[in-house]
């Protein structure tokens, strides 16, 4: 696996969360850093730089001087950090396919969620929607990360799942909702909706009183992961969603500010399974 994402050194976003779960799962993971942060900028505050795209692109060359890109399943990339990291992303899954045609791209179109809107620069959002989903094979927005890219208003299961074909239509043949709010859904829960093929599974959990920055970066790196490992849309749902679910109760429980990822590392290597996932198309 490639990864593009940002890094951080306190806590866990960007490939400071992902890379750790895929390896529980057995993958060997070459992370590359679009940022190098002190900490997330959800404090206000932090330092370091946000590297050129020319220095992240010398640094994907030299993986290529390996001669590694045979090896390479997939390319997972999250948030970009600079408005011309895409253009660094597209290249390197260009040359990831040329070597290994099986090689999926799997992008995390950062942008925002419902509550905070868009936290990115304002080009990127137009970025992701005309250059970069297009060239996605899986994508892993939230719902209101969907509807900006569709220019569509999901609310219920019906119109998020016309959100997602639009998305497909797009160019991903796989997409996840990570956060699907339907009005008549009960108190306190959440769902994710994955769609695959002519199939659309979706998995309800507890809606844990928590923010937990960079879940949506673990949720994206275990949900890529696992259809990999198994093909199966609906046990890679029912796996990311029993992981997700333990690591945020145990963030929660430990009333700490950052992801738990070593302290709950037990449930991304081993998932318990405890939700139902229902399919729904």
């Amino acid at each position: 696996m490639l990864s593009i994402q940002s890094s951080v050194a306190y806590g866990h976003v960007g490939n400071s969360a992902a890379v750790f779960p895929m390896q529980r799962l057995g993958v060997e993971v070459w992370p590359v850093s679009t940022v190098v942060f002190s900490n997330h900028t959800g404090y206000g505050q932090w330092r370091g730089p946000m590297l050129p795209a020319d220095d992240v692109r010398e640094v994907i060359t030299g993986v290529g001087e390996r001669e590694a890109f045979p090896e390479v399943d997939a390319v997972l990339s999250g948030y970009q950090g600079g408005t011309q990291i895409g253009d660094v992303v597209l290249d390197a899954v260009a040359q990831v396919k040329a070597a290994n045609p099986d090689a999926i791209y799997a992008c995390d179109p950062v942008m925002g969620n419902a509550k905070s809107g868009c936290f990115v620069h304002p080009d990127i959002p137009v970025l992701l929607r005309e250059r970069v989903v297009p060239q996605a094979d899986l994508i892993t927005p939230n719902q209101f990360e969907l509807g900006f890219l569709t220019g569509t208003e999901p609310d219920d299961m019906e119109s998020t799942l016309a959100s997602v074909d639009a998305a497909r239509a797009m160019g991903p043949s796989t997409v996840l909702v990570t956060s699907v709010l339907q009005p008549d859904r009960p108190d306190d829960t959440i769902e994710m909706l994955a769609v695959h093929g002519d199939g659309a599974w979706v998995v309800r959990t507890e809606h844990l009183p928590i923010k937990c920055n960079g879940s949506g970066d673990v949720t994206a790196a275990l949900f890529t992961t696992h259809l990999l490992q198994t093909g199966d849309p609906a046990l890679a749902l029912g796996r990311t969603a029993s992981s997700v679910w333990d690591l945020v109760k145990t963030t929660l429980d430990s009333g700490r500010r950052e992801l738990q990822l070593v302290q709950a590392q037990e449930h991304l290597a081993a998932p318990r399974m405890q939700f139902e996932v229902t399919r729904v198309r």
